[in-house]
């Protein structure tokens, strides 16, 4: 990307590509839909549905070679790491994953906040 930014709120990430796609992503969404083995499990239909991460903000962000960033989030969870294809992707389908994941929350019963 030629562009990673952080909001002042911590609550959101803008991503601006070298294709010149641009993307805000939330925190939330972020979190929720986090590469770590914890929420996409450790194989196929072991994914989890993290609850009560309306309010997660984003602590950190590190690069990780030339391929990633490590996003680290205020409740603690720093293990998930997002490429430029993932953060594109997200950027895309934002909307799709977001209904996706309110969709399993109320499946579970459980909530955002």
């Amino acid at each position: 990307p030629e562009e990673i930014r952080l909001s002042k709120a911590k609550d959101s990430l803008f991503v601006k590509f070298d294709n010149g796609y641009e993307t805000t992503l939330t925190a939330e969404l972020l979190r929720v839909e986090s590469q770590s083995a914890e929420v996409q499990g450790h194989g196929s239909g072991q994914k989890t549905t993290p609850a009560g991460k309306a309010n997660v903000t984003i602590a950190a962000i590190e690069p990780v070679g030339n391929y990633a960033i490590r996003i680290s989030f205020s409740d603690g969870h720093d293990t998930g790491l997002f490429s430029w294809d993932i953060l594109h992707d997200y950027g895309h389908r934002q909307q799709q994953l977001i209904d996706d994941y309110l969709a399993r929350l109320a499946a579970a019963g459980q909530r955002r906040d």
